[in-house]
């Protein structure tokens, strides 16, 4: 990148939010914390909204007033002007990444971009499609790459990836589409043949939108249509025994090995009735729903075979920068592989002051300011391209 593509002083970052999947309302939330933590003597901020329809807006809403408080979920509202992010090539000065606000038929500069920091959850911004547009406009960007997002975002092929790594998976089905529409009868009788109870979910979401937990066959077709709403390919997995934990993994400077926090425990409140699981409203808006404990209180051996499954995993998608991944312990399992099973990875976790994966970071010894500051280092070191 040209040098005249950074201020004299801080790192420009773009910080994206909002976005056009169900998780809007996290994205919201987790850019509220991410900008009143990130490090401004270092970075100079430019948060950008994605309305639901795919608009990129300077919001007219600031930002840091998103939260879960006072009912109405956080959305970003449409405005007259778009933004957009482009490549400039002004001539022999070199080239790099520049915004654009385009107001009818005027258009401002914003100037340029050094770094993007996308919080964005799902589909449009967290499955490889934004991605492949920074790598194209030529822009550093946190997380996952193309290929590591589109794997880790489809349950499904993230399951291959994690069996191909030896990694214990439960039992679970996937319906396609295709296979919902030529016979939907016979979908149903294959996940009856299930052990329940089932956890039926879209595909490609996250936050826990779309999933219901079902005891009995007769319950399904409500359950599918709800997980179809959201994403029309499913992934029905039986309900694993044991204790949900999960372990952070974030990337290391100049090419050294992976790093995985302290094993954390999500522990949901049992006297709650509202909870069968920890739901997308355990996690955003009932405080007193669950807790995390950190570190978890298991077997040192446990632990540690909790953080190198984490690693592997993170490997097994060829991760960067940031994931999250989420585990089973069942303490009764004849050994301690046995005993550790995966469920799924997210190359965006959430991210607000209260979610998991800074939490788990935070009780290893690294603050939300500095993750955020590790990140975008991560990010500005890795190059764009083939790698």
């Amino acid at each position: 990148m040209a040098a005249s593509a950074s201020t004299a002083h801080r790192t420009r970052v773009l910080v994206l939010y909002g976005g056009q999947s169900s998780e809007h309302p996290v994205s919201c939330v987790t850019a509220a914390g991410v900008l009143r933590a990130i490090d401004t003597e270092q970075f100079e901020v430019i948060p950008v909204g994605i309305t639901r329809a795919g608009q990129w807006t300077i919001p007219a809403v600031d930002p840091l007033d998103h939260s879960f408080d006072g009912g109405a979920a956080p959305e970003v509202q449409p405005t007259d002007s778009t933004v957009v992010l482009h490549r400039r090539f002004p001539g022999e000065a070199g080239s790099w990444p520049e915004l654009l606000q385009i107001t009818g038929d005027d258009a401002t500069p914003l100037g340029p971009v050094d770094v993007v920091l996308p919080l964005l959850h799902g589909p449009f911004g967290e499955d490889g499609t934004l991605q492949g547009f920074l790598e194209v406009v030529g822009v550093p960007y946190v997380g996952a790459g193309v290929l590591s997002s589109a794997v880790s975002m489809d349950k499904h092929f993230m399951k291959l990836a994690f069996d191909a790594a030896g990694l214990r998976v439960g039992p679970y089905q996937v319906i396609t589409p295709e296979q919902w529409r030529r016979d939907p009868q016979r979908c149903l009788d294959a996940l009856s043949a299930m052990t329940f109870p089932l956890f039926v979910k879209p595909a490609r979401g996250g936050s826990s939108v779309g999933i219901t937990c079902v005891d009995a066959p007769e319950e399904l077709p409500e359950a599918i249509a709800e997980a179809r709403s959201h994403d029309p390919k499913l992934v029905v997995e039986e309900a694993i025994p044991g204790r949900e934990v999960e372990c952070a993994v974030l990337g290391s400077l100049n090419g050294d090995a992976p790093r995985a926090s302290l094993v954390g425990e999500i522990v949901v409140d049992e006297a709650s009735k509202e909870h069968q699981f920890y739901d997308f409203h355990a996690k955003y808006t009932d405080g007193d729903a669950a807790e995390l404990w950190c570190p978890a209180e298991l077997p040192p051996q446990v632990s540690d075979e909790i953080r190198r499954q984490a690693v592997r995993a993170f490997e097994a998608v060829s991760g960067e920068g940031i994931t999250r991944a989420d585990f089973f312990w069942n303490p009764d399992a004849p050994t301690v592989e046995d005993s550790v099973v995966i469920n799924e990875v997210n190359t965006m976790p959430g991210f607000t002051p209260i979610s998991m994966y800074p939490k788990l970071w935070e009780a290893t010894g690294i603050g939300y300011t500095e993750l955020i500051t590790d990140l975008l280092h991560l990010a500005l070191e890795r190059p764009l391209g083939l790698r």
